[in-house]
Order: C-alpha cells, then sequence, then structure tokens
C-alpha cells in the first residue's frame, strides 16, 4: 500500500501524538536540568575542596615558616664569624672553617646606635697596604634599597674584585622578616648560607639570583621549593640544608650581630673601614666614595 492509500490520523491520534512529543520533551529538559544541578553542586564541592587544600597548604606553609628557631646551631663553612663571604677574582671565595654560634654570646651593647651613626661591626677594619681593599656589604634579601644599590654598583664591584683591586664581603642578615608573611629574610639569607657551604663558587651567581628575582615586600616572598630550585639551576643542591633549616640560627644570630654593632639599615656599606653615607661621604655617590679609598691606596 502506498503512503498515499495509508488511512490519515484522526484528530484524537494527533492531539495524542503531540502530547507525547511535548511529554518526551519536557521529560529530556528536567533530566537536563537535573544533571546540570548535580554537576553545579559537584562543580561547588570540587571548588570547596581545592580552597580547602590551598588553605591548608597555605597555613602549613606559613607554619613551617614561622616555626621558632633554635638560638644556637653551625655555621656554614666559607661564611666568616661576622656572617660574611669574602668574593674575591672570579669565583674566588676565601675558605673558612665551619663552627656554630649561639645568640647568647652576641655582645650587648652599651647604647644603641641611632640612624645614621657610623658602625662599630666587627671585620671591618681597613686591609693592608700594597692588598686590596676591603669591602663590606650588608644587605637583606627582600630589601629594593639592596636591589637598587645592586643594579647601580653590583657590576662595578663584579669588575674591581676581578681585576683584583678589592675584596668584596656580602654580609646577608634578616632584618626585614617583618615585611613578608614567611620570614622570607631568614629563609633567603638561610638559602645563601647553604650555597656557600657546599657550593661556594656559585654563590656570587646564586646572590645576583636573589635580586634579580627579588619579591615584592609585604609578600610570601620566594617559595623554598623556588629557592632550591634556583641554586639548582646553578648546578647546587641544597635541597636538606634548605628542609632542614640547617642555617636558620646562624642567620638569626647574625642578624642580631649586625644589630648590637649598630648596623641599623641595609644596605649599609663599608670601605677599608669607613661607612658610606656618614660625614664626608653623605653627598657622594657610593662609586666616587669607593674610588676615593682607590686612589688614597694607590699614592706612595
Amino acid at each position: 500500500m502506498s503512503p498515499s492509500n495509508q488511512p490519515r490520523p484522526t484528530k484524537a491520534e494527533r492531539t495524542a501524538a503531540a502530547r507525547e512529543k511535548a511529554r518526551q520533551i519536557r521529560e529530556a529538559q528536567l533530566k537536563k536540568e537535573k544533571r546540570n544541578k548535580l554537576l553545579l553542586r559537584w562543580g561547588v564541592v570540587v571548588a570547596l575542596v581545592a580552597v580547602i587544600a590551598v588553605v591548608a597548604l597555605v597555613i602549613t606553609t606559613s607554619m613551617q615558616s614561622n616555626a621558632p628557631i633554635a638560638d644556637s646551631g653551625p655555621s656554614p663553612a666559607n661564611m666568616n664569624t661576622n656572617g660574611g663571604i669574602t668574593l674575591g677574582k672570579g669565583t674566588a671565595v676565601t675558605a673558612q672553617p665551619a663552627s656554630n654560634v649561639n645568640v647568647a654570646s652576641v655582645p650587648t651593647p652599651s647604647t644603641q646606635p641611632s640612624q645614621g651613626q657610623a658602625t662599630a661591626a666587627p671585620g671591618i677594619d681597613p686591609a693592608p697596604k700594597g692588598q686590596p681593599a676591603k669591602v663590606v656589604v650588608y644587605v637583606d634579601f627582600i630589601c629594593p634599597i639592596c636591589h637598587q644599590f645592586e643594579q647601580t654598583y653590583g657590576q662595578k664591584l663584579t669588575d674591581l674584585r676581578n681585576a683584583g683591586q678589592i675584596t668584596l664581603e656580602y654580609r646577608p642578615i634578616a632584618f626585614l622578616d617583618r615585611n613578608s608573611t614567611t620570614n622570607y629574610s631568614s629563609r633567603a639569607a638561610a638559602a645563601a648560607a647553604c650555597v656557600a657551604n657546599s657550593n661556594p663558587d656559585k654563590y656570587a651567581d646564586f646572590f645576583s639570583k636573589l635580586y634579580d628575582q627579588q619579591p615584592a615586600e609585604g609578600s610570601a616572598g620566594l617559595s623554598d621549593q623556588q629557592l632550591k630550585e634556583i641554586a639548582s639551576g646553578l648546578g647546587a643542591d641544597i635541597s636538606k640544608c634548605v628542609d632542614d633549616k640547617t642555617y636558620r640560627p646562624w642567620v638569626k644570630y647574625t642578624t642580631q650581630l649586625a644589630t648590637a654593632s649598630g648596623v641599623s639599615g641595609t644596605p649599609t656599606a663599608i670601605v677599608d673601614g669607613k661607612q658610606w653615607g656618614i660625614g664626608d661621604s653623605q653627598s657622594q655617590g657610593f662609586d666616587a666614595f669607593l674610588q676615593a679609598d682607590l686612589d688614597a691606596r694607590a699614592k706612595p
């Protein structure tokens, strides 16, 4: 039988078919809405779990970073008893034996030097005649002015030490832990001590990398993992040293020693025992201040 000969549906049948079609559409729509609501609920649950995980990680990291630090502990090899590492030509570092430090041994100053007053820091005596000039710089790795100092004078200092005209001693301290949420100043200085201990030839590059990637004040700073990755990229494995917080007591000690010695801010730069920014040097750029010392040394 051809389609044209098939009986046409009655009105009642057409109405019933339309109702069935509408029912199927409504049912499909209800299923879709139910599925979307379920997916939305699960999406909210997953998002909440992710947020909780992130918050837990932040809290855990903060607790670990801000955990109390012991008053005594080992000092790194190749850093002196005043908290400094002395760089010479190329990758040369003045060798120093490892030892132990204790905050209780930090002398109590009779008076606290005021801002701008000359420091009486230990180990800043002028180098003997005929030897390279002795440059000592106190720095904090989250200090933006220290970053500016490095950008302005870092290359000249590197050139002068490579030419054998100066030795350059950096003393990283942690004055600005309050300016991060994870004691970044202490963590970065301790990581630098790890490099000094195991790979002193990588120290200058690690130092530069920390300023190249300096975090903003008030932030959490670079994570321990990031500090380890920076060192690893230079060929230094400091993972265990950082994880164990090996040199955090050392940083605590050297920071308190700097304070007791009259260092009141960073950067504090000293050339052959004379502090830049004090007295006649107040209006000089550091390069002019340093050059004046070099010129005086060159005189017979």
